[in-house]
């Protein structure tokens, strides 16, 4: 697909300066840029590269002017870095603009969608799901029995969605992603042997919440895990039975949550962080990579360590812990100063 300088001026509002026919089809870091590429300077450290560049076409702000010939055709912008990220969203929708049902695919008769929707080839629909407008459906993907699906919904191939799941309008969910599995609800008998508990409840995510491949969203044992508006989930996270978590909340890869954990809004929570389950954590925490946390968690607090230390305490121990080969000479030195002086 390719586009005109003068055509992503009018998309951008910006004014050309040179070709406004040369197209372009592809983008490009402007040090990597290539003829048929688009590309863009925002940092001021990488003007060099303009004039070494092969691009066809360069997003540059309103104020830049050349100092010896260059290759692009240039588009002036107020921020081009915010116009180039514009440009990114508009070219992933264009991309992703499919509509129609491929074949093979299998849409239940008691199955509902609306207008504009795209499924791919091997896509399973299960029976009286309910699916919205401008959903695209990737190939491979799977969606049981009485689940329901909002508008502008992208689901990338292989996600699979277990029975009565309700998924929130303007989500993005990336391959490999399974909602509603079984929670891990098992039960030992007298003699040890483990019994399963039926996991009886759903999932429910909010509006816009994106959600990286190979991420597993447990259901609950009863009610709902529930995942709120705005959520950001990285790629292979694990979230557990009966977990919520807060509005526009974003959580780092290989992060674990327990059962029954409760997660406030506008959290940020960085890679590989364990949280047990049954504990609730506030509103505004930050918690750094690795942190295992085993206990309530205060609004605002920031958090730091296994298991987790209020971030300036960890910082300070972590000089001792730093220094301990040091403080052990000493005190060794001391303590045979003073059998010396007994």
């Amino acid at each position: 697909m390719k586009f005109t300088a003068q055509q992503i001026a009018g998309i951008l509002g910006g004014d050309i300066e040179g070709d406004p026919n040369v197209e372009v089809d592809k983008l490009a870091k402007i040090e990597e840029g290539t003829p048929g590429s688009i590309t863009f300077l925002a940092n001021p450290k990488y003007k060099s590269h303009i004039y070494s560049t092969q691009a066809s076409i360069t997003i540059v702000g309103t104020d830049f002017v050349t100092d010896k010939e260059i290759v692009p055709t240039l588009i002036k912008v107020e921020n081009p870095y915010e116009a180039f990220s514009r440009l990114l969203e508009y070219y992933n929708k264009v991309k992703l603009h499919k509509t129609g049902i491929e074949q093979p695919s299998y849409i239940s008769d008691s199955a509902k969608y609306g207008e504009d929707v795209y499924v791919g080839a091997f896509v399973y629909i299960g029976e009286n799901v309910r699916i919205g407008n401008n959903v695209k459906i990737f190939p491979n993907t799977f969606i049981g029995d009485n689940v329901v699906i909002g508008d502008d919904v992208v689901l990338f191939a292989g996600v699979k969605i277990y029975s009565e799941s309700v998924i929130g309008n303007h989500c993005i969910f990336h391959s490999g992603v399974v909602i509603g599995g079984d929670g891990f609800g098992f039960s030992p008998d007298t003699e040890g042997v483990y019994k399963k508990v039926p996991q009886t409840g759903n999932v429910i995510v909010g509006d816009y919440v994106e959600i990286g491949a190979g991420t597993t969203i447990d259901r609950a044992t009863l009610g709902s895990t529930r995942i709120g508006k705005g959520v950001k989930l990285d790629n292979q996270i694990q979230i557990a039975h009966n977990v919520e978590i807060g509005e526009n909340t974003a959580i780092a890869a290989q992060t674990g949550i327990a059962g029954s954990a409760k997660i406030g809004k506008n959290c940020l929570v960085g890679g590989q962080v364990g949280i047990a389950g049954h504990i609730s954590i506030g509103d505004r925490v930050k918690i750094q990579a690795q942190t295992g946390i085993g206990r309530n968690v205060n609004d605002d607090e920031v958090l730091q360590g296994t298991p987790a230390l209020a971030y300036g305490d960890f910082n300070k121990a972590y000089v001792h812990f730093r220094n301990l080969p040091k403080i052990v000479d000493r005190i060794t030195q001391l303590e045979k100063k003073s059998n010396t002086d007994g």
